[in-house]
């Protein structure tokens, strides 16, 4: 069996292993008051061209997502975010269980739109009752999105540029973030992304690591006392030089980029040979993951040879699902699937 269901069913590189073994009985402080965590701090500053950028990190996504946008919301206000965005879709609430409301905005193949946005802005505050209702407080988009699209630099700006004129704050949400700013199709640079929104995470869980994100606000701008609600939230990891080792790892001559570059390039020839088995895509991705429309039966046969996610269901007959590369995918593994599909 080999599997594409998503891009964490490895461990971690074998760079990050190899630096976790060799610091591994070095007595170090804990929560993040090491000096692998602080090495990791400058090379992401340098990365993100943010030399006063405060970085913290936390254990995984969820708690990240969960974290961050309740500590830069006010108890009264919540998110917005598309549709289908991972805070109000794949989260289990988690959110919301901070006491925060997702407040959904329509989404075109996982995006928003800036001029949607302003008009949920202006409608909102033209609204004489909005007292009594949920503020917008800040703006949610990942990158890629949950269906593997990129924002554009100029969608970004526009977003940034609402953001900016209603005073709220954009989040954005980098899980797959190696996959999005190493994919062909991306125009934006790492530093660019990082000037236009407020607060962003760099995904380790997926991009290489054992576990744990990289949470930067650009300008220093972190939430009073971030540190003691990552704790509050459980979120605080007291071995945070397990997350420092492996994110110095990663940010040393440009792993992180490499490695996530190799998944787009397996993910590409995924999508030439799909296309050439006569395979139907629900959208077309530019990055790691891939969306396929099959027909049920032949769904069935696929899932006895191959690992893939469910997506959704298309008809009573076709179901989209998804198959992901990772930094660890082989180009043997893909040309293993490849026949598979094409013999079907």
């Amino acid at each position: 069996m080999i599997s594409f269901e998503c891009d964490y069913a490895e461990g971690a590189h074998e760079a990050v292993l190899k630096r976790l073994m060799e610091t591994n009985m070095e007595q170090l402080p804990g929560y993040g008051c090491d000096s692998y965590c602080e090495s990791a701090r400058k090379k992401i500053r340098k990365a993100c061209g943010c030399p006063d950028a405060d970085v913290f990190f936390l254990m995984g996504g969820t708690q990240t997502n969960a974290v961050v946008i309740r500590t830069m919301l006010a108890q009264y206000e919540g998110v917005l975010a598309a549709a289908t965005g991972h805070i109000g879709v794949h989260e289990a609430g988690a959110i919301e269980y901070t006491g925060h409301k997702v407040l959904e905005l329509p989404q075109h193949l996982g995006k928003i739109d800036a001029a949607e946005l302003e008009d949920y802005l202006k409608s909102f505050f033209a609204d004489e009752n909005h007292e009594h209702m949920v503020f917008p407080g800040m703006v949610y988009i990942s990158f890629p999105t949950e269906y593997g699209t990129l924002y554009t630099k100029k969608e970004l700006t526009e977003i940034s540029g609402v953001c900016r004129k209603y005073e709220i704050p954009l989040y954005i949400d980098g899980a797959r973030l190696g996959y999005g700013l190493t994919s062909k199709a991306n125009d934006v640079s790492l530093p660019e992304l990082a000037s236009l929104c407020d607060a962003f995470y760099i995904g380790g869980t997926k991009v290489g690591a054992l576990c744990g994100e990289a949470v930067i606000f650009p300008k220093g701008n972190s939430p009073k006392h971030f540190m003691t609600m990552v704790k509050q939230h459980g979120a605080m990891l007291a071995k945070a030089r397990l997350i420092g080792v492996q994110f110095d790892a990663l940010f040393t001559d440009n792993l992180y980029f490499k490695i996530s570059r190799h998944a787009n390039e397996m993910a590409e020839k995924m999508k030439k040979g799909f296309a050439e088995a006569g395979c139907r895509f629900l959208l077309d991705s530019p990055t790691n993951q891939q969306f396929l429309i099959l027909e049920n039966s032949r769904m069935e046969e696929l899932k006895k040879k191959a690992a893939f996610s469910f997506w959704e269901v298309v008809d009573e007959k076709h179901t989209a699902v998804r198959f992901a590369s990772s930094w660890a995918t082989t180009e043997e593994n893909v040309d293993k699937l490849l026949e598979i599909v094409k013999k079907m």
